[in-house]
């Protein structure tokens, strides 16, 4: 019998799943009720409609905002109602965009539009938010120090994109590979929609905290061509200027650059979300390496502004001396700042933390503007 021969679009869809087209640039209306299905059919383990903390006590803790009447229970009715936190911003705003489909699940991101929109070659600060890779989203944006800082890029002309991305879930197979590859097609997607969107693909800015720092320098250091994702987006082109990391880690290489104390029991914390449930020991070499964006760093890298606390345990200020020594070896443009008296999330340890969070916000928005 005569072998059939596979074109390439066939061997690519073999590969890579259903070739579709590039999603349409538009908020999905329907993204609150679907999320509100996804907490409950997480939580409502005995299916009677309702999500109590019995049954699923840390998925509670993280979702018992929603309980609005404070019954100690939470139906998606509730959940539907919620307002979701946008960032604060007199521009236009784009909520709920969905960029990818994986396996039939959506991926979204939320766009805003500078104070000011007068250019159609506009720059864009890309906001990839903290949970350890397995917890958080790209609602973060709009919360707290972040809503400050985003805020005042938008006064300043920058455009800032939140980026949603697939969590580590070992049942479904996700590792935090698929979080930096979500983070890139996010930043392919608003490439393809730079017409419509008013935008400058070649004026990319990265910003993120503790995982979320971890994707921005990914971001900002891997080629652009580099840990392809969706086939359709990967041939849109972009190019990053500058980014800022609060509190990511730069290299699970070296396993001791977590062991703030340098104890000797320690136990690598990270690596489960880097392996995958079929990775094989000799995979993980090159998982860390490939995960670790000090690799990635060369003299032609686009700027870093790393700001680390000296009194972090959950990623160590071993992570910026580390990112500073290749830097200073390779003559690379990275700025460190530390951050006393500093735990992770800016908490302070013992005394108030220097500089204050109102300057570390001035610092970070100041190093944008420097490199527009």
């Amino acid at each position: 019998m005569k072998r059939k021969t596979l074109t390439p679009i066939a061997l690519l869809t073999l590969c890579a799943g259903t070739i579709h087209a590039i999603e349409p640039l538009k908020e999905d209306v329907g993204y609150t009720q679907r999320f509100a299905q996804r907490v409950m059919a997480s939580g409502d383990t005995n299916g009677d409609g309702k999500f109590e903390k019995a049954e699923n006590a840390e998925l509670w803790e993280k979702n018992k905002k929603y309980d609005r009447n404070k019954d100690g229970a939470i139906d998606a009715e509730e959940i539907g109602r919620y307002s979701l936190k946008y960032v604060t911003g007199t521009g236009r705003q784009l909520h709920n965009v969905l960029f990818k489909r994986v396996d039939g699940e959506g991926v979204y991101l939320d766009f805003y539009f500078p104070e000011v929109d007068d250019s159609n070659k506009k720059p864009v600060v890309v906001y990839t938010h903290g949970g350890g890779w397995a917890a958080g989203s790209k609602q973060g944006a709009g919360n707290a120090s972040f809503d400050k800082v985003h805020g005042a890029l938008l006064k300043q002309g920058f455009c800032v994109v939140s980026v949603g991305y697939r969590l580590v879930k070992k049942e479904q197979g996700t590792a935090m590979r698929d979080c930096v590859i979500d983070s890139k097609d996010a930043v392919r997607f608003i490439s393809a929609h730079k017409d419509e969107l008013g935008i400058d693909p070649m004026r990319i800015y990265t910003f993120g905290d503790s995982a979320g720092g971890h994707l921005a320098q990914m971001l900002l250091f891997a080629p652009p061509e580099s840990l392809p994702g969706d086939p359709e987006l990967a041939k849109y082109a972009y190019k990053t200027v500058a980014g800022v990391s609060w509190y990511g880690p730069c290299d699970f290489e070296n396993e001791q650059l977590f062991n703030h104390d340098d104890r000797a029991n320690f136990r690598d914390r990270f690596g489960a979300r880097i392996l995958t449930s079929d990775s094989t020991p000799e995979d993980k070499p090159a998982l860390y390496r490939e995960m670790s964006p000090v690799n990635y760093l060369t003299q032609e890298s686009p700027p870093l502004l790393m700001i680390q606390g000296d009194k972090d345990t959950t990623i160590p200020v071993k992570h910026a001396y580390r990112m500073q020594k290749k830097a200073e070896e390779l003559k690379a443009p990275v700025e460190i700042m530390i951050v006393k008296n500093a735990g992770h999330n800016w908490r302070s340890v013992d005394a108030p933390i220097d500089p204050s969070r109102n300057e570390i916000i001035d610092r970070t928005v100041r190093f944008f503007v420097d490199h527009q």
